[in-house]
């Protein structure tokens, strides 16, 4: 237990100071004195509004965000056991996307869209694992081609959407294809999904440490392949639907951050998911903090940065799979 207990404490503490450094910097830096006050209630009317209803919105929705798409990077590289699996990479992210916009268009909202992104992810699991496991399994190559091309035909659903749409809503669905968090004000779902989905999948830790070894010695030492396959499936699906409804198409979040705890951590699933959990959100806050400041007053979307750091690494691991 102390084994688990002490890196997810680090974790937790950089958490902290990582949500603390968002909130205190962007183009109106806020004091230190003044942070403190408005956390304790007090303070003057014009940072009480900065921070409490612009960036401790925004932090938490990026925090939740990446932390939503570190787990479902963990486990479809666990459902895989391959590194490269990603649902940015895999066009999981692509499937939520497409699903997002129909029902923007569709001038529906809430619920909807959050239901029409999960259907569009799960559509695009079934598509992706279904078309590239052919006998035995997964091999890096099949995976890879098929996630491309499922990918490239979700952007070209996603391009006739944008020529079909109004032109007065094109730059900001733009803008949010390419993941953005200024109109995220309401970080409560994604955060309550996280802590759910991560509680639910704690306990199966184990079995998802069998199930990375392969279906066939999971199955010799009594686990249940097929359900917790499906439950990998859905889980992954619904992760990816709730951060592409907060934050837009964020990439290589889910490649990076499981990937880099593995070289850590080791390959525990019952220490790797809620350590994803909180470094995934990390990243992300670091990551959607430097894209506000890096040309302030103008933001930049955050998937900018997060692609700058993916990248390098999915050619890292595309290279060392040779």
């Amino acid at each position: 237990m102390r084994q688990l207990s002490l890196p997810l404490g680090v974790l937790l503490l950089a958490a902290l100071a990582a949500l603390v450094l968002s909130v205190g910097v962007g183009s109106a830096s806020v004091a230190p004195a003044d942070l403190w006050a408005v956390l304790r209630g007090q303070g003057d009317a014009l940072p009480r509004t900065l921070i409490l209803d612009l960036r401790v919105p925004r932090s938490l929705s990026a925090f939740a965000t990446g932390g939503l798409l570190a787990v479902a990077g963990a486990l479809m590289q666990v459902l895989l056991r391959n590194p490269l699996a990603d649902p940015y990479v895999l066009g999981l992210s692509g499937g939520a996307s497409v699903g997002a916009l129909a029902a923007m268009l569709a001038g529906l909202g809430g619920v909807v869209i959050s239901g029409s992104a999960f259907a569009g992810a799960l559509v695009s699991t079934l598509l992706v694992f279904g078309l590239a496991h052919g006998t035995g399994s997964w091999t890096p190559s099949r995976l890879l081609l098929t996630g491309v091309v499922v990918a490239a035909g979700w952007g070209a659903v996603i391009t006739l959407m944008l020529a079909v749409s109004p032109a007065d809503r094109l730059p900001g669905m733009l803008y949010w294809l390419m993941g953005d968090l200024s109109y995220a004000r309401t970080p409560l779902p994604p955060l309550a999904l996280l802590g759910v989905v991560c509680l639910l999948l704690i306990p199966l830790g184990r079995s998802l440490n069998v199930l990375a070894r392969g279906p066939l010695q999971a199955a010799a030492l009594g686990v249940a392949v097929r359900p917790l396959e499906w439950t990998i499936y859905i889980a992954a699906s619904l992760l990816t639907a709730m951060a592409v409804t907060t934050a837009g198409s964020i990439g290589f979040v889910g490649l990076v951050v499981p990937h880099m705890l593995r070289l850590v951590l080791g390959n525990d699933q019952r220490l790797i998911l809620p350590a994803c959990a909180l470094a995934g959100g990390i990243l992300l806050v670091l990551a959607d903090t430097l894209a506000r400041i890096m040309i302030a007053p103008e933001q930049l979307p955050v998937g900018v940065i997060t692609a700058l750091l993916g990248v390098p690494t999915f050619l890292y691991l595309l290279y060392r799979s040779r």
